[in-house]
């Protein structure tokens, strides 16, 4: 079975706005074309992309975002009952944010990892593999 990974909101806004973690995330895209293993995300945390690029550089930067990340090799899964509530039970364990949350739920569900650079994370390392993103703080 191919490996399985999970991208974090931070991971997409690294790729899009060239931060130091888009080589990284770019590896993995090309990998996840030849097959050697998968990409996942939440919509929340798709639609958490979409929001921070509105706010930082407006709508229609916001709706390219969104049709970039349209044509990626990522399977946006959607929220059920299930995840929701796992999401929440992570909510109620670690602290991080809500969003965080469903990032790291659906990679407990798939038995993959989680990619970002956010330092929230670090709260979850126990429950859930991390794939770390080098970020504008660790350069």
């Amino acid at each position: 079975m191919a490996a399985r990974y999970v991208l974090d909101s931070f991971a997409l806004m690294a790729l899009f706005q060239e931060e130091p973690g888009a080589a990284k995330v770019q590896e993995l895209l090309a990998g996840a074309q030849r097959g050697e293993h998968e990409l996942y995300m939440s919509v929340v945390n798709l639609g958490e992309m979409v929001y921070t690029v509105g706010n930082r550089r407006g709508l229609e930067a916001s709706q390219e975002a969104l049709a970039a990340a349209d044509q990626l090799p990522i399977e946006i899964v959607g929220v059920d009952r299930p995840l929701a509530l796992s999401a929440a039970r992570l909510k109620a364990a670690s602290g991080i944010g809500y969003a965080d949350c469903f990032v790291a739920a659906l990679a407990q569900r798939l038995g993959g990892a989680v990619v970002t650079g956010d330092p929230h994370f670090r709260q979850v390392e126990h429950l859930v593999a991390v794939e770390w993103l080098p970020s504008a703080d660790t350069q």
